[in-house]
């Protein structure tokens, strides 16, 4: 079976000591196994600590990154494999296994025109020595492709599986996001299938950023396929709820939310795991 993660975004807007350890404390009572730490763009962030208090609660962790401004890669290479390189160092002193997110670009930043080869070139030299890097350290990294309006670089399933296959690594691999994929993909099931082993991280949130099975994410294509691929890594909740006020800006909720954090956690993790139990045990009759 896969394994049942959230996102720090359904407790808190950002990492600090104090916001981590309540995150923390929730995704345990709330019955998931494992919590997605994004990273602070700073690093400020206390490795050993966290570890040691992920243990107590008994649950594991992934971390992500998204690219400040200031590291988008065909802008700012160097900053970039910089920031990627500390990111690791920090999974590492976790003893993790995985970078996941935005890595290839800052949101938001544009330059009007699709991805160029040139761009396409620097991606792949950063990628190259990025994975080297990691490599060292047993961390796998999954590239996450976001829609049209936050990134021009990678929007898409084939363009990240474009460059692992230029790239000879094994640990580099594909982080699919259901609401970017809602936007910009044909259907949920040949993108999975497509990716098969390389899939290695998977955001599962509703269309509307709301309760999962209530918006217009096709949930049974994307679970068949799933099931087909045998995908045994993290479903990771990463719905928003406007109770957290910091989070409206940034994540553009200008409606109110119809459940409080809570309940939308709670909510969403019993419909993933049905979602499971129906096409998982389906697919091994």
């Amino acid at each position: 079976m896969p394994i049942f993660g959230t996102s720090i975004l359904s407790f808190i807007p950002g990492w600090t000591p104090d916001a981590g350890q309540y995150a923390i404390k929730k995704t345990a009572e709330y019955g998931f196994d494992m919590l997605e730490i994004i990273l602070p763009a700073s690093l400020d962030f206390d490795s050993k600590l966290t570890k040691k208090q992920l243990d107590a609660a008994g649950i594991s962790a992934r971390c992500t990154l998204n690219l400040p401004a200031d590291c988008h890669i065909p802008f700012y290479p160097e900053n970039a494999t910089e920031i990627i390189k500390k990111a690791l160092d920090k999974v590492a002193e976790m003893d993790g296994d995985f970078l996941g997110g935005v890595l290839h670009s800052a949101i938001g930043t544009f330059t009007g025109k699709p991805c160029s080869n040139d761009e396409k070139l620097i991606l792949q030299q950063v990628f190259s020595e990025v994975s080297t890097y990691a490599s060292k350290q047993n961390i796998t990294i999954a590239i996450e492709p976001i829609n049209r309006y936050e990134s021009y670089v990678f929007t898409s399933t084939d363009e990240v599986l474009d460059l692992i296959n230029c790239i000879p690594a094994k640990n580099l691999g594909l982080h699919l996001d259901t609401f970017h994929m809602n936007i910009e993909e044909k259907n949920f099931y040949n993108p999975i299938i497509r990716a098969g082993k390389n899939l290695k991280h998977l955001h599962i949130t509703e269309s509307d950023r709301g309760m999962t099975g209530e918006g217009n994410v096709h949930w049974d294509n994307l679970f068949k396929a799933l099931a087909e691929i045998n995908y045994q890594e993290p479903l990771v909740l990463e719905n928003f709820s406007s109770e957290i006020k910091e989070l409206i800006g940034p994540t553009s909720l200008w409606r109110s939310s119809k459940y409080n954090s809570e309940d939308l956690a709670k909510g969403s993790l019993k419909f993933i795991k049905a979602m499971v139990n129906k096409h998982y045990n389906n697919s091994h009759k």
